[in-house]
């Protein structure tokens, strides 16, 4: 399978459209060829705006690219370039439209790389992710993501939706995830995970030395931020949208100005941990999106999953792995006085 081909079938659905997002990016970035197509508006489209006829004429291209192609000079309507979106055109009409590939049909391509492998087998494996690695491509980084390692790891991963990811973790978070690579082990892992029957723990480490019980439950609906829209924050769901979002929150150690906690997820939020955290006013180390100082050489949020245990789903077998915290986070809580027992 070429590279185009992959692309075009992964657009076609074998790979979660919704998972991609529409705003095209800058196109002049791609090196393809741009693609010349002549279509004749049909009489269906007379008197419909121009974006939404091409929508129906090139469906493999979103209408916003389509709208930002047009708006570029990039369709001639009767020969004429035409600049606006909402331009009529009448049935009989000759398109010529500049089709540029879009970062999205690009993104999906293998792409070699290292991969932290725990567990595999022919359903599944586990990995292990390092900190900055993204998992799934979108606007900014549309290559060299999990995603990417992935396909160029099993090229059976092309036929898998999102090449088998059913959970995510932040580009800046480090730890464990599970993989399906096969559509039965997807299937069950999905499900699983939406019954909570999946155990999914992490470390992290926060500002302020950690008062109260030592182990709290924290019930707190998680939706964008009103006031900032690019994060996410605690809710009311009465005034704003959201979700509600479960977390379990024990200490592991203590000192004067920091604690280190181990996190329980019963929901999967975006951000959870980290949103959940910043509202017991406990914000996690270098998480400078929620209120945490950088400290010391930790360049990323003090965020690392250690602990992912569940049935196999194809097995039945109880599986469980753990994983200690990285070199970067293990420096820091050793600065702070700080230590974790992997047995806890």
């Amino acid at each position: 399978m070429t590279d185009s081909e992959l692309s075009k079938f992964i657009i076609s659905g074998s790979i979660d459209a919704n998972s991609l997002v529409d705003d095209v990016q800058d196109e002049a970035e791609t090196t393809a060829e741009v693609e010349l197509r002549h279509v004749s508006v049909p009489v269906e489209s007379h008197g419909s705006r121009l974006d939404k006829a091409l929508a129906g004429l090139v469906p493999e291209f979103s209408r916003s690219y389509l709208q930002q192609l047009i708006e570029a000079g990039g369709v001639l309507v009767k020969g004429l370039k035409t600049l606006k979106t909402s331009a009529k055109v009448k049935a009989g009409d000759e398109l010529r439209i500049e089709l540029r590939p879009t970062p999205q049909s690009q993104a999906f391509k293998p792409e070699a790389m290292a991969l932290d492998i725990v567990y595999e087998d022919s359903h599944l494996m586990v990995i292990n992710k390092p900190a900055g690695l993204v998992v799934h491509p979108a606007p900014g980084n549309w290559s060299s993501t999990l995603l990417n390692g992935l396909l160029a790891h099993d090229p059976q991963a092309a036929f898998m939706p999102r090449a088998g990811i059913v959970h995510r973790l932040d580009k800046d978070t480090s730890g464990l995830m599970v993989v399906a690579r096969q559509r039965q082990a997807m299937d069950q892992l999905v499900n699983m995970i939406a019954a909570r029957s999946v155990s999914r723990e992490y470390i992290a480490l926060a500002h302020g030395a950690w008062n109260g019980p030592k182990t709290r439950q924290v019930e707190a609906p998680i939706g964008r931020d009103p006031r900032n829209r690019l994060r996410m924050a605690v809710v009311d769901l009465e005034k704003n949208s959201g979700k509600t979002a479960s977390t379990v929150i024990s200490l592991l150690d203590n000192s004067e100005k920091y604690c280190l906690v181990k996190c329980r997820l019963h929901t999967g939020r975006t951000h959870q941990i980290r949103v959940h955290m910043a509202f017991l006013s406990h914000p996690l180390v270098s998480d400078e999106v929620y209120g945490g100082a950088a400290v010391g050489s930790l360049k990323r949020q003090a965020l690392h999953a250690c602990r992912l245990a569940f049935m196999h789903p194809v097995t039945g077998i109880p599986m469980e792995f753990k994983s200690p915290p990285p070199p970067d986070l293990q420096t820091v809580m050793g600065d702070f006085g700080l230590s974790y027992n992997q047995a806890r």
